[in-house]
């Protein structure tokens, strides 16, 4: 690929990351200045994922479009792919990514059988699945990322990222709630549903029982802040100059501490944190993560 391609492709997933994903665009900031145009092809690749829903009418054509990922994939690994001109900016911004960094590939395959589960109104079944489907999407996000900052290497940190991308994961799902329920989405597990009187049509229905559906939540809740937790604990297990890549969990106190207000509404409150504040905690836990 020309540079001036490559350049132009990398513009793309930045402007694509910055619309749809702030916490990880503007956490990028704090990582160092090469790397940083191969996060945002990470994260692009993570959005056009996670939005095929959005820009399907029928699970069919999303699962179509999922199949051209994983045979643009295959077509990688047997060494068929460069970086061509022809693919999507986020394609070819994503093979120079892999190839630079000599990422893997099937935690990629796995984000994407993953995000299977979003193209149909099944209900998530468990807290260990939807532990699962956290794993496979979020936290394979952390470690790819932890990859690229350490040139390829292994950063350790594997239960940082591990643990992080649930607590993630878990508090966006629950930031995204309102949409998810308006389209038929229920990511609540059973269990916990079922631990408070809950099915799928209770929980969509608009005059579901408001202390129990509450409740619920406070579980979920309570789920992302035990991962942090134990994701904070380990963040030392990384290596320093991988650190940067789990810094989009800075910001996820933020987002419980307001859904566990008086005024928190499930159903329409939009959960979000002043761009100045998503700076300074980002800067902030950057200054004491390089210090640790």
């Amino acid at each position: 690929m020309h540079d001036a391609s490559l350049a132009d492709a990398l513009s793309h997933c930045d402007q694509l990351v910055r619309a749809g994903d702030p916490d990880r665009y503007w956490a990028t900031y704090f990582a160092p200045a090469d790397k940083r145009p191969y996060l945002l092809a990470l994260y692009a690749f993570n959005q056009e994922i996670a939005r095929v829903r959005d820009n399907v009418s029928a699970p069919l054509p999303g699962e179509i479009r999922f199949q051209w990922w994983r045979d643009w994939l295959d077509a990688h690994a047997a060494d068929n792919l460069a970086t061509d001109e022809s693919h999507p900016p986020v394609a070819q911004a994503l093979a120079e990514t892999i190839t630079r960094f000599r990422l893997p590939l099937q935690p990629f395959h796995d984000l994407i059988d993953a995000r299977v589960f979003d193209l149909y109104d099944d209900m998530m079944p468990s807290v260990a699945d939807l532990e699962g489907y956290c794993g496979e999407t979020s936290s394979t996000l952390f470690r790819l990322a932890s990859l690229i900052l350490a040139d390829g290497r292994d950063p350790g940190g594997a239960d940082a990222a591990g643990h992080g991308g649930v607590a993630f994961a878990v508090t966006g799902l629950l930031r995204a709630l309102p949409w998810q329920l308006r389209r038929g989405q229920v990511f609540i597990p059973s269990d916990i549903a079922s631990r408070h009187g809950l099915d799928r049509d209770a929980i969509l229905a608009s005059k579901t029982d408001d202390t129990a559906f509450r409740l619920a939540l406070a579980d979920m809740r309570m789920l992302a802040a035990e991962h942090l937790s134990r994701a904070l604990a380990s963040i030392n297990d990384i290596m320093p100059e991988a650190r940067a890549a789990m810094l989009p969990l800075a910001t996820v106190p933020f987002y419980l501490k307001k859904m566990s207000a008086g005024d928190y509404t499930p159903r329409t409150s939009i959960i979000d944190i002043p761009q100045w504040r998503r700076l300074w905690v980002l800067w902030r836990t950057s200054v004491r993560w390089r210090n640790l």
